[in-house]
């Protein structure tokens, strides 16, 4: 008979899911940085690259708190998200819709990793586990913000860029 799963077990799975993510896109970054027109972009994604880094590492004092050792498991759902980005690099390369794509698919990507923090962070309290907690707020503030600069660079530039095009 199979064993009862649990929030533990649920919270343990989906751990191993963001941290494969993040992974992901620490890999994904540079790629965006590069495509990027707008130094502005270009700088934010770089800026994103270096606290995806420390978010990685705050992973693993997760898995630490947790008892359990650090390790990924393939998320389809960021895998399909960086696909996209790619194919908006292609198609969109060297015209004045790239940055505004660009913005789109790292926002795709934001709000998958607010979703996942969120419900982390949630459940996290739910099984007592303060310091981690606080770990995952600490992430999941760093990646509202990131979402809020980018929604003010479309604003302000891309998307007009984009349109008088």
């Amino acid at each position: 008979m199979a064993k009862e799963k649990t929030l533990e077990d649920l919270f343990y799975d989906t751990l191993k899911d963001i941290y494969f993510a993040e992974r992901q896109i620490l890999r994904a970054l540079p790629k965006m940085a590069r495509a990027a027109q707008s130094s502005e972009l270009k700088a934010g994604f770089e800026k994103h690259r270096e606290e995806t880094e420390a978010q990685v590492e705050r992973l693993q004092q997760v898995f630490e708190k947790f008892g359990k050792r650090a390790q990924g498991k393939t998320c389809e759902a960021i895998q399909g998200i960086i696909a996209e980005g790619e194919e908006i690099m292609e198609e969109f390369k060297g015209t004045p819709a790239l940055d505004a794509g660009l913005i789109s698919a790292a926002q795709s990507v934001e709000h998958y990793e607010i979703a996942r923090y969120g419900t982390l962070k949630t459940w996290a309290a739910t099984l007592g586990l303060k310091d981690v907690v606080a770990l995952l707020d600490q992430t999941l503030q760093e990646e509202t913000a990131t979402d809020k600069k980018l929604s003010q660079l479309a604003t302000t530039a891309a998307n007009q860029k984009a349109k008088a095009a």
